[in-house]
């Protein structure tokens, strides 16, 4: 007969289980989170009548078209945002990275110099992720009118900032024994990045830059609200004038847009494994 072993941390499982719901309940009802109002008998004929609008999708020729065209538009946004938020946190994010830092190894001449530049560093990587991406559109919207170029600097001053974050985060985690080697060893900081640390981190890096290029485009519909160009002004527009089948549309396309950089992010790290 198998005696039943009394899980050792289920006291602790349940009291953590407990002081969540403790605090979680007030933040709910600060927040004024009410589940059970979306499934009442007139919000859901409510809900439902406006659903209807959506149906059928608009399939006209022209209207297709430029949906083709704002499509292109927000692919290129997304691309050119993601491809300068690289450049600019690249280098950052080597900068901060404390694995390809001399000081680990043993102090040097002016690593308390280096670790103030670092935290200089930090700060200005937190200001670019900090301002949200609608606001930057906002004011390149004033400085260089509607259109796409507003969203492009807009992503890559706000995205710039996430990636380089979240890179020095994944050079940060990786084993780093080759580049304190490579380092100690006298290699400049750039051999130990592209010979002790890249190797264990691209399948990562690159897994999140294709996360962070889906965000993009997934950012351009608000954005587009803004007049920075893409899908999203396109249904802004059909918003404004309540056309249901024509937003229906521009979701849909959405939706397959998504499902491409699934397939794009699924891809690379197959190539890279």
């Amino acid at each position: 007969m198998i005696a039943h072993r009394r899980d050792p941390l289920a006291f602790r499982r349940a009291s953590s289980l407990v002081l969540a719901l403790i605090v979680l309940w007030p933040l709910l009802k600060l927040s004024q989170f009410h589940p059970a109002v979306l499934f009442e008998a007139g919000n859901l004929k409510v809900a439902g009548s406006f659903l209807r609008h959506f149906l059928p999708p608009e399939t006209s020729a022209e209207f297709l078209g430029l949906v083709a065209k704002a499509t292109l538009e927000t692919l290129a946004i997304a691309t050119a945002g993601i491809a300068l938020a690289f450049v600019l946190a690249a280098p950052l994010a080597t900068a901060m990275t404390r694995n390809l830092s001399v000081s680990r190894i043993g102090p040097g001449r002016g690593y308390r110099m280096r670790a103030v530049a670092r935290a200089v560093i930090r700060s200005i990587v937190l200001l670019l992720r900090g301002i949200p991406e609608l606001v930057w559109a906002l004011v390149f919207v004033r400085v260089l009118g509607i259109g796409a170029a507003a969203g492009v600097l807009a992503l890559a001053i706000t995205y710039g900032g996430m990636l380089a974050k979240v890179y020095a985060e994944v050079l940060e985690s990786s084993n780093a024994q080759a580049a304190h080697a490579l380092l100690g060893g006298g290699s400049s900081r750039i051999a130990a990045l592209a010979y002790g640390l890249l190797p264990n981190a691209a399948r990562e890096l690159v897994s999140y830059t294709v996360y962070r290029w889906e965000c993009a485009i997934r950012a351009s519909v608000v954005m587009g609200f803004v007049g920075a160009g893409g899908l999203g002004q396109l249904m802004d527009q059909a918003m404004k004038m309540l056309d249901g089948g024509e937003t229906a549309t521009i979701l849909v396309v959405f939706l397959l847009l998504v499902l491409l950089a699934d397939m794009l992010s699924a891809g690379l790290r197959k190539l890279l494994d």
